[in-house]
């Protein structure tokens, strides 16, 4: 267990929240955004860390249980993870999980429920689609008071299989560290594409980057791993804020098989709009998005598998201040609505929990940051 201490005076203070991590068992780079949640989460609260850690045949064993939890739906299967037991006891027990497949980790933590006057489960990844795969898996969800999803349209369907109450919030970002202002650096790269992409697009970008008419970046591998998350996300931070243009598209774009037609708003856009960069893309159909993206020009659209790129960036050069005002619109919005705060300060609400005077504090700094870029527009 990682301990959290209240640096304002210098002195450990008495944890309410438990918050589970999996930092130390799944180090892969789409994993880290949840991470950067928990830090947040550690700054504005008191907080101890459950970092678990594995034995040598995880890698093996966690495929197994896996497999067993989807064909036999067993559901109490600790899939190699050494135990750790809650021996103290915490207004709040929070579990971030990435897919259905970490809740299996859960088994190893001892005593959480009893220890816990509320429990929460963070499940970034679950699509309507996959419930029949994972009945097994989600099973767990019925120990939790309460499951936020973060695809809204999964919600009704998983709250007719599980006894836990779900409820929906958006993603968040650290927009702090995601912030250009007050020192906005030159944004010398053209375009970034991260992640998936559309082949054709790709390769007119790459055309023009090979020509020498732009600064092109994109991933060159897949599946990447990391054993520094905050490193991640600072590179990836650097990166979008030194960006022009930056492409973002739905979810799982080229594997519709996945998502099963469902749609949902993912890390990408909150990634791009709060660095400031101007979104090009897809924006989404769907109701989340035009809610917490509802500001013209978010995402400026440019469709997917087009190999017009060139021109659609030259007629968006040649308009700068709708560039200079989507992206300062971008940041303030982002600021002031998608910080990991505002999410935290939810969950809270939600188990009856006030909020410490460094959450506040938080609020406080984003807001007038977001002022200070208003005054200087």
């Amino acid at each position: 267990m990682d301990k959290a201490q209240n640096t304002n005076i210098g002195i450990p203070t008495k944890p309410r929240i438990c918050l589970f991590s999996l930092r130390k068992l799944v180090r892969h780079v789409s994993r880290c955004a949840e991470y950067e949640f928990e830090d947040v989460i550690c700054d504005v609260d008191d907080v101890e860390l459950l970092t678990p850690e594995s034995y040598p045949w995880f890698v093996f064993s966690r495929k197994l249980t896996n497999q067993l939890a989807r064909r036999l739906s067993i559901a109490c299967l600790n899939p190699g993870i050494r135990k750790i037991r809650c021996n103290r006891s915490y207004d709040v027990f929070f579990a971030i999980c990435q897919s259905p497949q970490d809740l299996l980790s859960l088994n190893a933590i001892k005593g959480w429920r009893q220890s816990c006057r509320k429990s929460v489960c963070w499940l970034g990844e679950l699509w309507a689609g996959e419930l029949p795969k994972y009945k097994g898996h989600l099973k767990i969800l019925s120990q939790f008071d309460y499951v936020i999803l973060t695809f809204s349209s999964t919600v009704d369907k998983l709250n007719k299989v599980t006894k836990a109450s779900c409820i929906y919030l958006p993603p968040g970002i650290d927009t702090i560290k995601f912030c250009p202002f007050p020192n906005p650096p030159l944004r010398s790269i053209d375009v970034y594409s991260m992640g998936r992409n559309s082949s054709k697009t790709h390769q007119s970008l790459l055309k023009l980057a090979e020509e020498g008419k732009i600064f092109y970046i994109y991933d060159t591998v897949s599946n990447m791993y990391t054993c520094y998350p905050k490193q991640h996300r600072s590179l990836l931070a650097n990166i979008a804020k030194r960006s022009r243009y930056f492409i973002t598209n739905a979810p799982k774009i080229n594997q519709q098989s996945e998502t099963h037609g469902q749609s949902g708003v993912s890390y990408r856009f909150f990634e791009g709009a709060a660095s400031g960069t101007v979104m090009i893309g897809d924006p989404l159909d769907n109701e989340d998005f035009r809610k917490y993206f509802d500001w013209p020009d978010a995402v400026i659209h440019v469709p997917y598998d087009t190999v017009e790129i060139s021109d659609i960036l030259a007629d968006l050069d040649s308009q700068p201040e709708r560039l200079e005002k989507a992206r300062r619109n971008n940041v303030i919005q982002s600021l002031l609505r998608h910080d990991w705060v505002y999410r935290w300060r939810a969950i809270l609400e939600l188990v009856g929990l006030k909020p410490k005077p460094a959450l506040v504090a938080r609020e406080k700094r984003l807001k007038k940051l977001a002022e200070d870029i208003k005054n200087t527009s």
